[in-house]
Formats: structure tokens, C-alpha cells, sequence
């Protein structure tokens, strides 16, 4: 009998886990639809800006070059923005930025850090690096807002040449199946060569005037866009990795029954050979 409410209290264990893992899987699926049609509908526009800034800048003189393009070698620092999840739960996703990061660290020894999601912001500060600010990352979508205190602290330390460049390390959304770490530098800005190099464009307003606010604007949305990508990551890797776990307490929740009903045919079995052998016993 004990054999028996044991496999019934670990069968009812088994059915809870499945049913808290399907939950967050469903949770996750619709998460990431809301945030890949986002990641999907803005990359077109942010590789249109980045390529409308590469050709404005082209027409700069070097001398009149706006901040962001210039390229700095004063404190051999970089500004690093770390992109991670709040929670966990989401497969090796954590695990691969926390791999990519150490890598990167042996990099850049010199580096001051910003930390967005709770799940590597102790690991970074454990390394004894300059933590200049930590936000949290959220359980929605990323919005605009997200981006603007990271931008202050952005100019506040490259504008101001307390470092010379800007890295973002974040997940990058492939597929469904595939979200790999990147690293993205954001400053400065590399004007990029193409096939309209020399087409002469007539600019209104002028081009001292419309650069600097559309550079800004660039970078924005270049943050805004890798967060989408690091957000949308991790809802597919915590669909799959839900998926997984279902599919595993279905598997064992099987595997109990099974023996479950094993062990109660076994005692009835047993049972029945008692009353018979009693009857057999009182009949002699």
C-alpha cells in the first residue's frame, strides 16, 4: 500500500510540473509573436537609417565630424552594455551570453559595464568591473523608454571621452531554434562604403542641421532593435526549453502509470491468492 501512494503522490507531482511548464510555454509563444513581428518589421528601417547616416557622413569634413564618428583613442576604455534575461528557465541561452561575456572580458580588460536583465549582473560585477548603472530588463516587450537613460549614460561617458567605444553583447534571433550571442559596436559609428559613393545629393534642411539629430535617431534605434533581438531570444529559448519539460513530466508521468499499475495488479494478485488459499484452508 505505501508502494502504492508513493507512485500516486509522484504521478500527481509529475502532472503539476506539466502542467506549470505547458502554462509558461504558452506564456512564452505568445510573448515571442508580439516581439519577432516587432524584430521583423524594424530591421528593414534600422539597416535603411544606418544606411542613409553612412552616406550623410560621407559628405562631412573630417574636421566637422560629429562625435559619434569619431574615432577615439584617449583612455583605451570601452563602455559595454550587457544584455541578459530577468528570469531563467529559458535553456542555455544565459549560459551561452555568460560564456560570450567571459570571452569578451579577456578582451577588453579595460572596460566599464552597463547591465540590462538581473541574470548577468552579478557575474560581471563579480569580476570586480565598473558596474556604471544596472536596469532591468522586463517581461514585455522592450519599448522606447528603455533606451533613453541608457543613451544619457552614453554620451555622459563617449561624448566626454571617459571611453573610447561603445559594444553592445546581447542574443542575436536567428531562427526559432537559433539565438546566438553578439557582440555589436555601436560607437563609433562606421561609415560604411557603397555602390552610391558617388552620387551627389542636394539636402534640405542642411546637412550640419539634419545629421546630428538623424545620428542620434540612429543610435536609438540601434539599441532599441538589439533589444527586441535579446528579448525575442529569450522567449523562444524558454518555448523550447518549456517544451522540452513537458514533454519529459509527460514521459515520466507514462512510465509511473505504468508501474503504478504494475504494482496494483500485483497486489490484487496477491490478494485473490490469500482469500483462495483461506477458502481452500477452511474447506479441508
Amino acid at each position: 500500500m505505501a508502494t502504492i501512494l508513493t507512485l500516486k503522490r509522484r504521478i500527481k507531482a509529475a502532472q503539476n510540473v506539466s502542467k506549470t511548464t505547458k502554462a509558461m510555454q504558452m506564456i512564452a509563444v505568445s510573448k515571442m509573436k508580439r516581439a519577432q513581428e516587432a524584430v521583423l518589421a524594424s530591421r528593414p528601417y534600422v539597416q535603411k537609417l544606418i544606411s542613409l547616416s553612412s552616406k550623410l557622413s560621407r559628405t562631412v569634413e573630417k574636421e566637422e565630424k560629429h562625435p559619434y564618428l569619431q574615432s577615439k583613442m584617449a583612455t583605451n576604455r570601452t563602455l559595454i552594455i550587457v544584455l541578459s534575461p530577468d528570469k531563467g528557465l529559458c535553456g542555455g541561452l544565459i549560459t551561452n551570453l555568460l560564456r560570450e561575456f567571459l570571452r569578451l572580458s579577456k578582451e577588453e580588460k579595460e572596460a566599464s559595464y552597463i547591465t540590462v536583465g538581473k541574470k548577468l549582473e552579478g557575474q560581471v560585477a563579480h569580476r570586480k568591473n565598473e558596474v556604471i548603472a544596472s536596469f532591468t530588463f522586463g517581461s514585455t516587450t522592450p519599448t522606447m523608454e528603455m533606451v533613453y537613460p541608457i543613451i544619457r549614460i552614453i554620451d555622459e561617458y563617449y561624448i566626454g571621452e571617459k571611453v573610447d567605444g561603445v559594444k553592445v553583447l546581447g542574443a542575436h534571433f536567428t531562427s526559432l531554434f537559433s539565438q546566438t550571442p553578439k557582440v555589436t559596436t555601436i560607437l563609433p559609428i562606421t561609415v560604411m562604403e557603397d555602390l552610391e559613393k558617388d552620387q551627389q545629393y542636394l539636402f534640405e534642411p542642411k546637412l550640419d542641421t539634419l545629421l546630428p539629430p538623424l545620428l542620434k535617431h540612429y543610435l536609438e534605434m540601434t539599441i532599441f532593435q538589439l533589444l527586441l533581438e535579446n528579448f525575442v531570444s529569450e522567449q523562444a529559448s524558454r518555448m523550447l526549453a518549456m517544451q522540452n519539460a513537458t514533454d519529459n513530466a509527460n514521459g515520466i508521468i507514462e512510465d509511473l502509470k505504468l508501474e503504478y499499475n504494475k504494482t496494483r495488479q500485483a497486489k490484487i494478485t496477491s490478494e485473490i491468492l490469500d482469500i483462495t488459499s483461506a477458502s481452500i484452508g477452511a474447506t479441508q
